[in-house]
């Protein structure tokens, strides 16, 4: 990314952004707390959740000690029950394992239930000042936008370009079929929507 490019996108994120509750904290439960909650779900419809888990459980340890059933009444609604399993499993072995701690090592979060590569890169770098980018699927999908990729790529560069985007150049590896690559829904559709494949 050039860096007048990354100039305009920054002026841009400091006029728009939104004012979201685990933004401009240090915290790592309210932080881990948000992304789960988002994974698959909008912020409008996430933001009340996250208030109501905060304030049924301010810490991991009260998170830790609630009961299967109040996570999963609490939860009801957002779908996706098995982030709820991973938010208890996590919670105990946190506040159990690490005496409520959580990991600053982005590794090491990675092996805590229901934290990938974007969750533990938003827990280390927002929680610890730690330098790993968390890289979603609209990182993705403006990372297309700004490169006008006219030709299909191979997914896995690209987000492996964009997951070392703070210590690399992006790359990308073109591809005339995609098919016999994995591809995340969000970019098959908007490369089938600007007619980049069928």
């Amino acid at each position: 990314m050039n860096r007048d490019f990354g100039e305009k996108l920054t002026t841009w994120y400091a006029q728009n952004k939104r004012h979201l509750p685990w933004r401009n904290i240090r915290n790592p439960y309210k932080i881990w707390l948000s992304e789960i909650i988002l994974q698959q779900t909008r912020v409008n419809q996430g933001m009340a959740y996250y208030h109501r888990f905060v304030e049924a459980w301010p810490d991991v340890f009260s998170l830790a000690k609630a009961s299967e059933v109040e996570v999963y009444n609490l939860w009801q609604g957002l779908g996706y029950y098995n982030r709820a399993g991973n938010l208890m499993k996590t919670a105990k072995i946190i506040a159990g394992q690490y005496n409520g701690k959580f990991p600053e090592d982005f590794e090491t979060l990675k092996t805590l239930p229901g934290i990938g590569d974007y969750t533990a890169a938003a827990i280390a770098s927002l929680a610890f000042g730690k330098k790993y980018p968390a890289v979603e699927g609209n990182v993705y999908r403006q990372q297309l936008t700004h490169l006008k990729v006219s030709a299909c790529f191979i997914p896995v560069f690209l987000k492996e370009s964009l997951n070392n985007g703070a210590k690399k150049s992006l790359s990308l590896v073109r591809q005339k079929q995609l098919t016999n690559f994995p591809v995340p829904r969000l970019i098959a559709r908007y490369l089938q929507d600007k007619n980049i494949i069928k």
